[in-house]
């Protein structure tokens, strides 16, 4: 499988890392958002399903959450969010990763969508 990044309808990044992972949102989510001004992040360790809400994030516009993409177990989140939220909006597809979670089969990320069919999407 290519490591490639793939993007949700929730407007969440998804990069395979090993066998790990990473979950973020994108730059039209953080654009969205506008200045993050807080993020609670989930307990590593957790284990969620899909569409579970494991992150919080407020800006000054609006509070939403983040949802969980698959099923797994959250194995490490990003600590520095906390302390800097505003790096979701300086680096949203880098940096400001959410957490990093491990799944039974990374066949599922299969389902959503390449960078050019998100950019179709957000059009």
């Amino acid at each position: 499988m290519a490591l490639e990044t793939k993007f949700t309808e929730e407007h969440e990044w998804l990069r395979i890392e090993d066998d790990l992972v990473v979950v973020g949102i994108t730059e039209h989510a953080a654009t969205q958002l506008g200045d993050v001004v807080f993020i609670e992040l989930p307990d590593e360790g957790t284990v969620v399903s899909k569409d579970d809400e494991v992150v919080v994030i407020e800006s000054v516009k609006a509070a939403s959450d983040i949802l969980a993409p698959l099923d797994g177990e959250i194995v490490e989140v990003n600590d520095a969010l906390a302390n800097d939220p505003g790096k979701v909006n300086e680096d949203p597809l880098g940096d400001a990763w959410f957490f990093k979670m491990k799944i039974e089969d990374l066949s599922e990320l299969d389902d959503y969508m390449s960078e050019a069919e998100y950019k179709t999407y957000i059009g």
